[in-house]
């Protein structure tokens, strides 16, 4: 049968665009087009009242580390092609980078596997300062966009008489606080070193008040006051530090205080959501990636021969497909 012939059989026809489309789909096929993107430095609290499990996924408890990576990788997947995201920590009172921004599509596996190793065990030190883990997290992140996410819990207690400012960053980042986690007081659970659970904390294992520096009150109020031995009295501390819920009240403050906006998370959708804002955006050129459409013609050019041409009377699709196998093994020598 010459060439002639051959192009008027369907299967042939099929079959030579199929394979053409599958040539075409392996060359670097683009266009240029100017798309809103998007670049985020993603800070994330990791003292330990972020696992208490008082957030859900999937219709499960889970804590609220473990949701916030469920909603970082999910927004990372709806980010358009050219935006960025950088990743960082926090704990006691700094916010450490792992990695600057990086394109979310070519970066998209090494951004969502960091993503998922985040862990309470990276923490460097117990405390959880977050209103001066967020000073310091907006250095990070001068001239860019923060998100900060946090139940927002001081561990110890925030002495009034020292409370973070932030008159010097006024406007130095864009960006938002996100909350995480119930409004209800749960408890905090402990962990051994291997990651094992050992119950929950209790009062007397969590600092009730804050002892640094000056009481706010006078001495002559405080309770078996010394100057030098006991500057906050020696009376017996209750209070409710081992427990946590989020502080949504304290982070509007921060978020009023440094410039930024406040949104609490309470369902994985509602981080895509926030960070497909205009406010964040900026034009860019950018490459469409078009390869996509020649495989997809090969693939309708597959459907047609083993699916359209059986199914219109040309005979069971398995036995068109072992055909197909028989026209490409070698002939036997006669």
């Amino acid at each position: 049968m010459n060439l002639p012939q051959r192009l008027r059989d369907p299967d042939f026809s099929a079959l030579a665009l199929a394979f053409l489309f599958c040539l075409l789909a392996c060359l670097p096929l683009s266009r240029e087009s100017v798309r809103p993107v998007f670049t985020y430095i993603a800070v994330v609290d990791i003292t330990r009242s972020m696992n208490v499990e008082d957030m859900r996924l999937n219709g499960r408890p889970a804590s609220r580390l473990e949701f916030f990576k469920a909603a970082l990788r999910r927004a990372l997947a709806e980010l358009p092609c050219g935006s960025r995201l950088g990743l960082g920590v926090f704990t006691e009172r700094r916010a450490s980078l792992l990695f600057e921004p990086i394109e979310v599509c070519s970066g998209f596996e090494p951004i969502a596997a960091a993503i998922e190793q985040l862990d309470w065990r990276m923490a460097w030190a117990a405390d959880s300062r977050v209103a001066a883990g967020l000073h310091d997290a907006l250095e990070h992140a001068a001239g860019q966009t923060l998100l900060f996410f946090t139940d927002g819990q001081e561990a110890p207690p925030v002495n009034p008489r020292y409370r973070t400012t932030y008159d010097d960053l006024q406007h130095a980042a864009s960006g938002m606080i996100l909350g995480l986690g119930g409004l209800a007081l749960s408890p905090i659970p402990k962990f051994d070193e291997g990651g094992r659970r050992q119950g929950v904390y209790s009062m007397d294992e969590v600092p009730q008040r804050s002892t640094f520096g000056l009481s706010e009150m006078a001495p002559e109020q405080i309770e078996g006051y010394h100057a030098r031995n006991a500057p906050f009295g020696n009376a017996p501390t209750s209070g409710s530090e081992h427990l946590s819920s989020l502080k949504e009240d304290y982070l509007k403050g921060l978020a009023a205080a440094s410039g930024l906006d406040y949104l609490r998370l309470e369902h994985v959708q509602d981080l895509g959501q926030a960070l497909a804002d205009p406010r964040w955006s900026r034009s860019q050129a950018v490459q469409t990636d078009l390869r996509w459409i020649p495989a997809l013609l090969a693939l309708i050019a597959l459907a047609v021969v083993y699916l359209v041409i059986p199914l219109a009377g040309g005979g069971p699709v398995l036995h068109r497909f072992h055909v197909l196998i028989r026209r490409f093994q070698p002939k036997e020598n006669p």
